[in-house]
């Protein structure tokens, strides 16, 4: 018997970059994913859709499962706003979102609002244990990605 955890995560932040550098890097999903901590593998799919394979999740010594989700990405250089959207039937996860930026002085505002769900594979009694830890081992996640990304706009 499972359960499932819903995790929404709205970031904020800015950049010296300019728009056009942060959306051309966010617009290119391999690009962008090779900045996301513990993929371990993106398969493209075709019309812009992407499987993204998680490396198994771990809490202490403890092995959970791996997440797999995949989204279609549509990028829109007129609005600055890169969006996904769930391929349905494709692991255990569904995953959506965006990315809109903002010129911001000589830089960037950039916003990043996901919302996903995962299905966990274990007994639903370790709900109320689990569910909390995964949060935040996700939320973790999207700051590493952030702080990567930060990183890769300044080079």
């Amino acid at each position: 018997m499972s359960f499932t955890v819903t995790i929404d995560v709205s970031k904020q932040f800015e950049t010296p970059a300019t728009p056009g550098k942060v959306f051309e890097l966010l617009a290119d999903v391999p690009r962008s994913a090779s900045h996301f901590p513990d993929v371990e593998k993106l398969e493209p799919l075709g019309g812009n859709a992407f499987r993204w394979i998680m490396e198994r999740i771990a809490i202490g010594d403890h092995t959970l499962q791996q997440t797999i989700y995949a989204c279609v990405y549509r990028s829109d250089p007129a609005t600055l706003s890169v969006d996904w959207t769930p391929v349905d039937g494709a692991g255990n996860a569904r995953v959506e979102g965006g990315w809109r930026l903002a010129p911001a002085g000589s830089g960037t505002k950039v916003q990043l609002h996901t919302k996903g769900t995962l299905e966990v594979d274990f007994p639903g009694f370790l709900q109320f244990l689990l569910s909390p830890l995964i949060e935040m081992a996700f939320t973790q996640k999207i700051d590493r990605y952030i702080e990567n990304l930060k990183e890769a706009f300044k080079g």
